[in-house]
């Protein structure tokens, strides 16, 4: 059984989505049944829904939102990565509050849709910092020319658990491997980082990809954090930009055809489980 821990619904009638409407393709309602109905026939047995970036007053929103859809029968969400915005203030206050929440399992900030220069804000690094100790994690959304600030910020925060999204976001269509590769075994190196093999079919080709386009990306990035460290995700429905969630689940079982029993439980479901509590 799979562990999914980067599923986005989307409600445009309850939230806002601003940078929808730049994309066309995912301009609509995704919903927590049209997800269900492909996880389940995949093998997917619990959800983390990650944040969807929405308009920043409705950010707790979301939260509720999700929160009240997980506590209907049959729900697959167990939990969630809410949206933060360590560079503000009035960060510490949210965080103290959004601590006594079970529900909450994390934080993210994507980083490549802000000016390269607001990880690197004092107050941006202090604010992550105090998410030392509590036990969630933070996801790390950078573009391989940002690693750079991701890697400083790991390097700041040793006692905080961050999570790299998406394989580091490579280049797959343009069949970029440098300076990815030496990017990804440099942020491995740091023990706070766990590696998400997620969606990575969004980055490549969506007519012509196969298991091989994906091999040396998902391969590289298992080997340099290890199997410890790694953990699956769907990124639904960003993954149906490259293929939908049924070929990415054949594609990753294809991929770990040679890994023992025990390197694919991990994988899949068990560093999930252990890492998020589930």
């Amino acid at each position: 059984m799979i562990v999914d821990t980067h599923l986005h619904l989307i409600d445009r009638a309850a939230l806002r989505y601003p940078w929808l409407s730049g994309v066309p393709a995912l301009d609509r309602d995704f919903s927590h049944d049209e997800y269900a109905t492909e996880a389940r026939r995949a093998g997917i047995e619990l959800a983390l829904h990650m944040e969807v970036h929405v308009h920043p007053a409705d950010i707790a929103a979301e939260t509720a939102l999700v929160e009240g859809l997980s506590n209907k029968p049959g729900s697959l969400v167990r939990g969630a990565i809410v949206s933060c915005r360590p560079e503000e203030p009035g960060f510490a206050a949210w965080l103290d509050k959004v601590k006594a929440d079970p529900f909450v399992k994390g934080f993210r900030r994507v980083l490549h849709v802000v000016p390269d220069d607001v990880s690197e804000g004092a107050l941006f690094r202090e604010n992550i910092r105090r998410i030392a100790g509590s036990g969630l994690t933070f996801d790390l959304c950078v573009l391989p020319r940002q690693m750079s600030q991701a890697i400083a910020l790991v390097d700041l925060a040793p006692d905080v658990q961050f999570v790299l999204d998406h394989c580091g976001v490579p280049d797959i269509q343009g069949k970029a491997e440098h300076p990815w590769r030496e990017q990804i075994a440099e942020i491995a190196r740091r023990p706070n980082v766990v590696g998400k093999i997620s969606g990575v079919v969004a980055y490549a080709d969506p007519a012509s990809w196969t298991v091989e386009t994906l091999r040396p990306y998902v391969e590289h990035t298992i080997g340099s954090f290890g199997w410890d460290r790694v953990v699956w995700g769907s990124d639904w429905p960003v993954c149906t930009l490259g293929g939908g969630l049924l070929g990415w689940v054949a594609a990753t079982h294809a991929l770990l055809a040679g890994a023992s029993e025990t390197e694919r439980a991990k994988l899949l479901s068990g560093n999930a489980k252990k890492l998020w509590r589930l």
